[in-house]
């Protein structure tokens, strides 16, 4: 592991924000983004539930904002987690071809923050860009799918076997790190795979798991991921707006919405990872998050596939 960064020095952002600078810009920008849509796109207190069709509660509404500053918190300190937190959880209240739309804003505006925060540049595109393109075409066709077949169990069924597997694999093998790993063809597949299973079931712990088999470096893993990933949900939104029906101004509302809660665990979660934070730790706090989301995801699954 490189060595941790210092906390956040809020005055020096401050005035790389005033000097315009791009990094502080586009975290700023992107966090706006969500908080103006979510004032723009309001539908009015009497159409709040409406476009979403449950009784939701405000006890359950405050829930899940609880929820959401969690998987920030996740999402800050390790680069991923998000979207397979609150995915399955949402899900369960909402109809889950509605979750995986709303929750297509939130990660957008994470990772968009991450890109900038991580100083993740064009460097990593030219080093990567196989890896980004094949992403591109897997959230292509992840969005037609989802255009044309209604979300189910299995696919989050198969991705929580994947998960199991992986996590027995690093722990029996002390975290093994695979530096042969890093395969063009290997990587690409990943990539394909992370863009189609988060466009169509917003689940896709598949390339955080291959990156963590060679990447032991907090700010290189999180940057990285942040790329393909903000790459994925940019593709994704523009997709679903242009050309599908998916994404009405309600959803894109309750998305914003969602992000604009999110950024309270965005920030704690980056602060604590640029305290003291030693590979071990991180091996063993990435693997057992994969481990509770595996678990989480057959909880919700294996009900309604064999019960």
């Amino acid at each position: 592991m490189s060595a941790p960064e210092s906390p956040a020095d809020i005055e020096q952002f401050l005035s790389n924000l005033l000097e315009f600078r791009s990094r502080e810009l586009t975290m700023v920008g992107a966090t706006l983004a969500a908080f103006v849509a979510s004032i723009v796109f309001f539908p009015g207190f009497e159409s709040v539930g409406q476009g979403i069709e449950s009784d939701l509660s405000i006890g359950l509404l405050a829930a899940l904002s609880l929820v959401a500053v969690v998987a920030g918190i996740v999402k800050g300190m390790t680069g991923f987690g998000y979207s397979l937190i609150m995915t399955p959880i949402f899900a369960t209240v909402i109809d889950p071809t509605v979750a995986v739309v709303v929750l297509a804003i939130p990660p957008w505006m994470l990772n968009m923050f991450q890109i900038a925060e991580t100083s993740t540049g064009r460097a990593f595109v030219r080093e990567e860009w196989p890896l980004l393109l094949l992403a591109i075409v897997g959230t292509v066709l992840g969005v037609v799918a989802l255009a044309t077949f209604s979300t189910g169990p299995l696919v989050p069924f198969v991705i929580a076997l994947v998960l199991l597997g992986y996590v027995a694999f690093q722990v029996a093998q002390n975290f093994v790190m695979v530096e042969e790993a890093h395969h063009p063809f290997a990587l690409g597949t990943a990539g394909f795979s992370q863009g189609f299973l988060l466009a169509f079931a917003n689940l896709g712990p598949l390339l955080p798991a291959y990156f963590h088999t060679f990447e032991r470096n907090a700010e290189r893993y999180i940057g990285g991921l942040s790329m393909v990933l903000g790459t994925i949900f940019t593709v994704r939104i523009v997709q679903m707006a242009l050309f599908t029906e998916l994404l009405t101004t309600y959803r894109i509302w309750l998305g914003s919405v969602i992000a604009v809660v999110t950024v309270v665990g965005l920030l704690l979660g980056t602060y604590l990872r640029r305290l003291e934070f030693d590979e071990r730790t991180f091996n063993w706090f990435v693997v057992g998050l994969l481990f509770v989301i595996s678990l989480n995801i057959l909880r919700n699954t294996v009900p309604t596939l064999f019960f």
